[in-house]
């Protein structure tokens, strides 16, 4: 017999952040796992020209995986031509759905704030000639990465990892902007972060693991993997007093809005 039509359809989530690069075994296990586990998309980020490259070999070998290319703020001294003609050849390609990550790090510094925001200039300036969104890394960072996207006039922004509190919230999604939110939403201490997630509309929110980092409260001091981005949903669906049906379907429409590459 067929399917109901009227029964709800099982949303499959979308992880808008995972470094499958980096994870320890083979790419297929944890993209097989995240299958397994209701992920249907997996956006890998691509963090230099060569990680940006293998993002694209994995967006070829897997279906539904899809790439981005950029420099990391760690690494934004190393933006020289060559490399952005690397990245600018890369973002032509059709499975990179985005520039970057990109933006500012003022905490670890590995790059002079100079070279970082240059960089970063740079990415704004690739996300409007290429007509992709920008994907944006922030550390103790907020006022000048706001300043900067502001100046540059950057309209489609992803905020990856999102670490602010209820006021830097409230201006990003006033933007237009998405908040793409962690498994350190789960982390007992990381109540502002509960806070900004119940407070902006629904449309603005995306999820993600940022594996292999920042695994979820239930398997911290692990390795992360795209699996687990359905304990952000989760914790997600509590916070806003929803169900996680709900906010899988949300998050992966509001996906498939903020990377039209997905669709």
């Amino acid at each position: 017999m067929g399917k109901n039509p009227q029964e709800p359809v099982e949303a499959l989530a979308i992880d808008t952040h995972c470094h499958l690069f980096l994870l320890p075994g083979e790419p297929r296990a944890a993209v097989e796992a995240a299958r397994r586990a209701g992920v249907g998309t997996i956006v890998c980020p691509g963090i230099d020209p060569a990680s940006s490259r293998r993002s694209v070999e994995l967006a070829e070998s897997f279906r539904g995986i899809f790439a981005t290319a950029g420099m990391h703020p760690h690494t934004a001294s190393e933006l020289d031509a060559r490399a952005g003609a690397e990245i600018e050849e890369l973002l032509a390609n059709p499975l990179v759905v985005a520039v970057g990550e990109c933006g500012l790090d003022l905490y670890r510094m590995k790059s002079p704030r100079e070279d970082q925001e240059r960089a970063f200039r740079l990415h704004v300036r690739w996300s409007r000639d290429f007509d992709k969104p920008l994907v944006v890394h922030c550390r103790d960072a907020w006022e000048p990465v706001l300043a900067l996207l502001a100046e540059e006039r950057a309209e489609r922004v992803v905020l990856h990892c999102f670490s602010g509190d209820v006021g830097v919230a409230m201006e990003c999604a006033a933007r237009g902007y998405h908040l793409s939110f962690a498994g350190n939403i789960t982390y007992p201490k990381n109540g502002h972060l509960r806070e900004a997630a119940g407070a902006v509309g629904e449309d603005r929110l995306l999820v993600e693991t940022d594996s292999p980092f920042l695994a979820p409260q239930a398997v911290r001091g692990r390795d992360n993997a795209p699996s687990n981005v359905r304990l952000v949903i989760e914790e997600l669906a509590r916070v806003r007093g929803a169900s996680p049906h709900h906010m899988r379907a949300t998050t992966a429409a509001n996906a498939l809005a903020a990377f039209p590459g997905l669709r």
